[in-house]
């Protein structure tokens, strides 16, 4: 259950194609080799109304946050983190040049008494593997 969020400032429209960034991070996961393929969902909301430091609207951002189920160790945790983290901002290195921007990155446990989840997709990747 690795579920990204990515929420970002309106003004990063013309300085970032998300849908890229949605599909960089989702390939991130992948490469973890930590979460589930049909498990793995990456979503983006851009946020129209913000206040950044002093008001301008000059700053922008992106806070993603990954929600994710128990069982992994904090230093499988945190290698797949800084994986994903680094791939992001290298990915967003041209925003941080062409303006003045904040990038952050949280991951959030899941408690599995108080979270209730219907997925049919992991038993559909299991039978396309077994027939091509």
């Amino acid at each position: 259950m690795p579920h990204f969020t990515l929420e970002y400032s309106a003004n990063l429209d013309g300085l970032v194609d998300i849908g890229a960034t949605c599909e960089l991070v989702r390939k991130a996961a992948v490469e973890t080799g930590i979460f589930p393929l049909g498990g793995i969902r990456v979503r983006a909301i851009k946020c129209e109304h913000y206040a950044i430091a002093d008001g301008r609207k000059i700053y922008g951002f992106l806070d993603m946050v990954l929600r994710l189920g128990e069982g992994r160790d904090l230093a499988t945790r945190k290698t797949a983190g800084e994986h994903i983290f680094k791939a992001l901002s290298a990915h967003l290195d041209p925003v941080f040049v062409k303006s003045k921007f904040a990038l952050s990155f949280d991951m959030q446990i899941n408690d599995k008494d108080t979270s209730w989840k219907r997925n049919n997709i992991h038993e559909a990747l299991k039978v396309e593997t077994v027939n091509g």
